[in-house]
């Protein structure tokens, strides 16, 4: 603007014509307060904001009268106080865009659209959402806001150097993967959820998606193929995470990874993609899939177990380290990938961070794991009993296997030459 001091006072007015718009359109005729009031009352604020704090609790307390009052007069006709509180808040975004206009006209945004989708709000609140779903949202809320937050963000040092904020940030991250999986199946539903599920389940863990694939596909012989791709997928997902897991703990390590990460990945795409010429049995899946809402969108035993491995492994192979030098560390490390590559992974790049690795060792680590749960998946594709989804699955880990070890000595030997 040609002039910057009135920046704060256009940010207020539009607050409350874009607020007042939307409650003139939306709220019943006998509401007292339409658009010109809530634009009045931003610019209330944003006045009473330059006189000082007093004059603007006064003022913010003649509107809370003013807003009973109408609630009073109009409550048997709409018992909500929703418009109430709207314009309570539109003083204070007045009063927020003398001091940060961007901040006000974000909020005031946020506002109106709160304020538009409530039949969309309350519908979803109301059908859509299960009992199981809300519950588990808390409890990742919990999670992240509630718990995390308490953590200290510390290595202890009689505990290998783990980093129980660390820890326990992994394990959210494996509760919101899960979460965002399961929005994701819900959201495309039964006919397409298969293939999400896979690639959803691979980010906990790869091995237990496909032996669930395989096993599924003993039962309905004709989603064989569909039931190999979605396994497929979870490869993918496997590559992934193991990448935003290096890059959180240890950004460094993951630039000598990437050439192993992307073959990995490049292979998972390409193997998936010559299944992808197969006929979708859809009305089989829709028949057979399961109704996801009743479930929950993340198992929180997981997430656990998740991090008691990494805490564990990473114990083990300090352990290790001590006894057998830094080669029994490495092996110690790889050896966990068996039971978890993505925990095996994070250790590694936990090493490398506190120093007990080189980024060279580290990667030999992640190369060690990665292989190790490789033959894992291997052994659950035969968990259904069925010989060809097994094979073509062990085919696949087999191929994906050398492309990783091809990118890691392309990386090794990168890495040596620019020391």
């Amino acid at each position: 603007m040609a002039d910057p001091s009135l920046l704060p006072w256009a940010a207020a007015l539009g607050a409350g014509l874009l607020i007042g718009v939307e409650r003139e359109r939306n709220q019943p005729p006998e509401s007292p307060a339409g658009l010109r009031s809530f634009v009045l009352a931003s610019l209330a604020g944003a006045a009473a904001a330059t006189l000082g704090a007093l004059v603007l609790a006064v003022v913010l307390a003649a509107f809370g009268l003013l807003a009973l009052s109408g609630y009073l007069q109009t409550r048997k006709a709409d018992p909500g106080l929703t418009t109430e509180f709207a314009l309570l808040l539109t003083v204070l975004i007045g009063a927020l865009a003398q001091q940060a206009p961007g901040w006000a006209a974000g909020l005031a945004v946020v506002v109106a659209g709160v304020l538009a989708a409530k039949s969309t709000l309350h519908d979803f609140v109301r059908n859509a959402l299960s009992n199981a779903e809300m519950e588990s949202a808390l409890m990742l809320a919990a999670a992240a806001l509630v718990i995390l937050p308490l953590l200290p963000d510390q290595k202890i040092v009689w505990l290998a150097g783990l980093n129980l904020h660390t820890l326990w940030l992994l394990a959210v991250l494996v509760m919101a993967i899960q979460s965002l999986g399961h929005l994701g199946v819900r959201a495309l539903g039964s006919r397409r959820g298969l293939a999400l599920s896979g690639l959803a389940g691979g980010f906990v863990s790869s091995t237990a998606t496909i032996a669930s694939m395989a096993q599924r596909a003993r039962l309905e012989p004709a989603a064989q193929t569909n039931c190999l791709r979605a396994a497929l997928l979870s490869n993918l997902a496997t590559v992934i995470e193991l990448a935003a897991l290096v890059a959180l703990i240890q950004p460094t390590l993951l630039a000598s990874l990437l050439p192993a990460i992307g073959l990995y990945g490049v292979g998972a795409l390409l193997a998936v993609g010559a299944l992808w010429r197969g006929r979708l049995r859809d009305d089989t899946l829709s028949a057979s899939a399961p109704q996801t809402s009743a479930k929950r969108p993340f198992q929180p035993l997981h997430a656990l177990l998740f991090a008691s491995i990494l805490a564990g492994v990473l114990l083990v192979a300090d352990w290790a380290r001590n006894w057998l030098g830094d080669s029994g560390a490495i092996i110690a490390t790889g050896l966990a990938g068996f039971a978890d590559a993505h925990a095996a992974s994070a250790s590694a790049a936990q090493f490398a961070a506190n120093g007990t690795f080189s980024s060279l060792q580290a990667m030999l680590a992640v190369g060690f794991a990665l292989s190790a749960n490789g033959v894992s998946k291997a052994v659950a594709g035969f968990a259904g009993a069925r010989w060809r989804f097994g094979m073509a699955n062990a085919a696949v880990q087999a191929g994906l296997i050398g492309l990783f070890w091809l990118g890691l000595l392309s990386g090794a030997f990168f890495f040596e030459a620019h020391g």
